[in-house]
C-alpha cells in the first residue's frame, strides 16, 4: 500500500518513530510534516535521534488560532493527497494536525486510519477532544492504546471499525529505556551543558491552562522548589520568558531551568527521577512505564488507567495540593498491564494488511 502519515507536533514525533519502522516494511509511505512544532528542539532533534525519515512533505504551519491553523493545514494536505493519491491516510493522537490530515482524506475518498482512537475527556472545552471525536468518527480503522477507549468507541457505535492494539508510544519508550545515557544533551538556555545531579525531581509544564498566567506557574514551581532534591524542568519555547522570570522574581533556587529534551533524554530522566510531575498526557504514561510516580496537575484526567494505587494522582494548580499528592506512596502491581505489551505497531500493520485484502 502507499500510506500518507501526517505528523506535526512532538508526541506525533515519537509515535511515528515506531510506526513508520514497521509500516515501511511492507509499505510505501509518504511522510508529511505540517510544521506545527517547528523548533529545533521541538521538532529536527526527534527526527534526528530517533530514526523518523526526514518529511517528504514540510508545510512549515504553525501559530494563528485554532481554525487559522487547520484552515491552512487542510488545503496543503489536501494538495499532497491529490498529488500522491495514496491508498489510505494514517494520523496519530489529536492534534490539529490529526483533524486536517483526516477531513481533508475522507473528503478525498481516502480511507483514514486513526492512532489512538478513543481517548475522551468529557468536555468539547478542550480543543484536542474536538480533534479526536471527529477523526474517530471520520477514520476507516480506529486503533485504541487501551480496552477501555475501545469500549468508549463502541459506545459511539464504532465497534465495527476499532481495534484494541495497545499504546504505540510504549513501543518506542521500550526501545530507547534499553539504550544508554550520554547527559552532555542536556543543556541551558545559552547552550551550555547542564549537570544532572544524582537524584532530582522531574517536571515538564506547557498546558494553557497552567501558563496563561504567573500564577499557576508560581504555585506549581513553588511545590518543587521545596523538595529535598532539584527539579529538572525542560522549558518550552513559548513559556520560556515566564518561567526564567518567576525564577528569579521569587529565588527558586532548587529549580534546573534546561532547553527543550529530546525523547531519550526525555526517557531516562523519566527512569532515574524520584517523582515527576506534569500536564503533559504522553509524561504521564511514560511515568507509568518506568515505574516512578506522577503528580499529573490539571483538572481533568487524560488516562484513567494510570489512575490507580497513586501511581498517577491528579492534582490542582495548588503548591499545597501537589506536595500533599507527591508525599503519597505508590503501589505497582506488575501484572497490572494495561497499554499492552510493546508490540502495537507491528498489531496495526497486521490489522491494515487484513483490511486490505479485504
Amino acid at each position: 500500500m502507499k500510506i500518507v502519515t501526517v505528523v506535526g507536533a512532538r508526541p506525533q514525533f515519537i509515535k511515528a518513530a515506531a510506526g513508520s519502522r514497521q509500516i515501511r516494511k511492507e509499505n510505501t509511505e509518504i511522510l508529511v510534516h505540517t510544521g506545527q512544532h517547528f523548533d529545533e528542539n521541538m521538532s529536527e532533534i526527534f527526527f534526528k535521534e530517533m530514526g523518523i525519515p526526514a518529511p517528504d512533505y514540510n508545510l512549515g504551519i504553525s501559530g494563528g488560532t485554532h481554525a487559522q491553523m487547520t484552515a491552512k493545514m487542510l488545503t496543503g494536505i489536501e494538495e499532497i493527497l491529490i498529488k500522491e493519491n495514496p491508498d489510505a491516510l494514517l494520523v496519530y493522537g489529536d492534534t490539529n494536525s490529526t483533524l486536517a490530515g483526516g477531513l481533508a482524506a475522507v473528503k478525498l475518498h481516502i480511507p483514514v486510519f486513526h492512532v489512538e482512537a478513543g481517548n475522551r475527556l468529557g468536555t468539547l472545552d478542550n480543543p484536542e477532544e474536538v480533534n479526536r471525536i471527529t477523526t474517530d468518527h471520520l477514520a476507516t480503522l480506529d486503533f485504541c492504546a487501551t480496552e477501555d477507549a475501545l469500549e468508549k468507541l463502541k459506545k459511539e457505535g464504532l465497534g465495527d471499525r476499532s481495534y484494541c492494539v495497545g499504546n504505540i508510544m510504549y513501543d518506542s519508550f521500550l526501545h530507547f529505556a534499553d539504550l544508554s545515557w550520554d547527559r552532555s544533551n542536556i543543556v541551558d538556555f545559552n547552550g551550555n551543558r547542564v549537570n544532572i545531579p544524582d537524584e532530582y525531581y522531574y517536571m515538564t509544564c506547557h498546558r494553557q491552562e497552567n501558563t496563561y498566567g504567573d500564577r499557576p506557574l508560581t504555585e506549581i514551581l513553588t511545590a518543587m522548589n521545596s523538595l529535598d532534591a532539584p527539579t529538572v524542568y525542560p522549558v518550552h519555547p513559548r513559556n520560556r520568558e515566564r518561567a526564567v522570570r518567576i525564577c528569579e522574581k521569587e529565588h527558586f533556587n532548587n529549580i534546573i531551568l534546561t532547553q527543550p529534551v529530546g525523547y531519550s533524554d526525555s526517557v531516562h530522566l523519566t527512569k532515574n527521577a524520584k517523582k515527576i510531575v506534569t500536564d503533559s498526557g504522553g509524561l504521564q504514561c511514560e511515568a507509568f512505564y518506568a515505574g516512578v510516580q506522577c503528580v499529573f496537575v490539571l483538572d481533568y484526567v487524560v488516562w484513567p488507567e494510570t489512575m490507580v494505587d497513586n501511581r498517577n494522582q491528579l492534582a490542582k494548580a495548588d503548591h499545597n495540593d501537589i506536595l500533599n499528592k507527591l508525599s503519597a506512596t505508590q503501589t505497582i502491581d506488575p501484572d497490572y498491564k494495561p497499554f499492552g505489551d510493546g508490540h502495537a505497531a507491528e498489531k496495526i500493520c497486521k490489522i491494515i494488511k487484513e483490511w486490505e485484502k479485504r
